[in-house]
């Protein structure tokens, strides 16, 4: 192990020791806002530290293999335990680099999930409401809250525009290489000859900011008009001017949400969306004066690139920014993007551990 990931590690160890004591004291709960951020900053060292025992406990076994082989008796049992324990140092070196890797600090943040149709007509509209159906869906599997803040139905059904909040630990986290181009090549319902049609939808997964903290608005760019809500069938019709647009003047970004019946709220959500795409353009724009962009853009969530396929007659979902295939397209459909999101993370990861090189730390 590198001298500098050992002494990072040991530094670690010794802050764990200190946090044990610091929330084992008796006055630990007097100050609950420092109590609750060495709390978290425990819960974020313990796993690091346990993996680190672990190296130093294969560590031992690997030294005392060593000592036995001068035994001609002993030699092939500790040539055996020799190898074992340097193939677990070498898992464990790989996994406490990755868990030192810089976390994202926007992983354990809420989400707008915004789904937009694309080239490919009612067709694409109606994908788009596979996508809501397939995010809602995995949302639902990890026990994650679903809000609708605003939509635009299709014409034939689906949508034009849906955009959604989730609600949940971890879930920016999970979702966030989500952004991109959706492509879906099967046959329409509308086709009568049967031939397989093309359309597409964009995604973007931005981080719920915080309007106050996050992003400095000036309400002096904002442009704030109010109408009455209004829905396909007379749904979310009503007698008052609820529905919020708001139009950030410097951008020309514009927010709608007219899902709830108090203007109030509508306008508190708009504004927190409105913030989340100020952020994430912040983001975006300085993750363009990098260096380091890398082929999957699984860091700057760039809109236009197409990240993945979804091609019904084959039963199969391509990612093409990690040549992954997957032929469980009704599963995927259904919400299980469990492993398009593992394969993503470990690429990313991988990605991460190239950029620092032998100099992880």
């Amino acid at each position: 192990m590198k001298a500098s990931l050992a002494a990072k590690l040991a530094q670690l160890s010794r802050r764990l020791a200190d946090l044990d004591q610091l929330l084992g004291a008796e006055n630990a709960t007097a100050n609950m806002d420092e109590f609750r951020r060495l709390s978290r900053e425990h819960a974020e060292i313990g796993p690091v530290v346990k993996l680190y025992g672990e190296y130093q406990a294969a560590e031992r076994d690997l030294a005392a293999a060593q000592e036995m082989l001068a035994d001609p008796d002993m030699r092939d049992f500790a040539q055996s335990e020799t190898e074992s324990a340097r193939e677990r140092m070498t898992v464990l070196e790989v996994q406490l680099q990755k868990a030192l890797l810089p976390r994202d600090p926007n992983d354990e943040r809420n989400l707008f999930l915004e789904i937009r149709a694309g080239t490919g007509g009612d067709e694409s509209g109606l994908f788009a409401g596979d996508l809501f159906r397939m995010y809602s869906r995995y949302a639902e599997r990890h026990g994650w809250q679903v809000e609708l803040v605003s939509e635009s139905p299709g014409d034939l059904g689906g949508f034009r525009e849906v955009i959604l909040r989730i609600i949940g630990a971890g879930a920016y986290s999970s979702l966030k290489f989500e952004s991109g181009a959706h492509r879906v090549q099967r046959v329409p319902e509308t086709e009568a000859q049967g031939r397989i049609h093309t359309s597409a939808c964009t995604v973007a997964v931005l981080p719920e900011a915080d309007p106050i903290r996050d992003v400095e608005i000036n309400p002096a760019d904002l442009r704030i008009d109010t109408f009455r809500a209004s829905g396909a069938g007379g749904q979310h019709v009503n007698k008052t001017d609820s529905a919020v647009r708001i139009t950030h003047l410097p951008t020309g970004l514009v927010v709608e949400c007219q899902d709830d019946r108090s203007q109030h709220r509508n306008r508190d959500r708009a504004m927190s969306v409105l913030a989340s795409r100020l952020l994430d353009q912040q983001r975006r724009s300085q993750h363009a004066k990098e260096a380091a962009e890398r082929k999957s853009l699984v860091g700057s969530g760039d809109r236009s690139e197409r990240i993945r396929t979804y091609n019904f007659p084959q039963g199969r979902v391509t990612d093409h920014r990690i040549n992954l295939t997957l032929y469980k397209i009704d599963q995927i459909m259904d919400g299980d993007l469990e492993e398009l999101s593992a394969a993503l993370m470990s690429e990313h990861q991988a990605e991460q551990l190239a950029a620092l090189g032998e100099s992880v730390l």
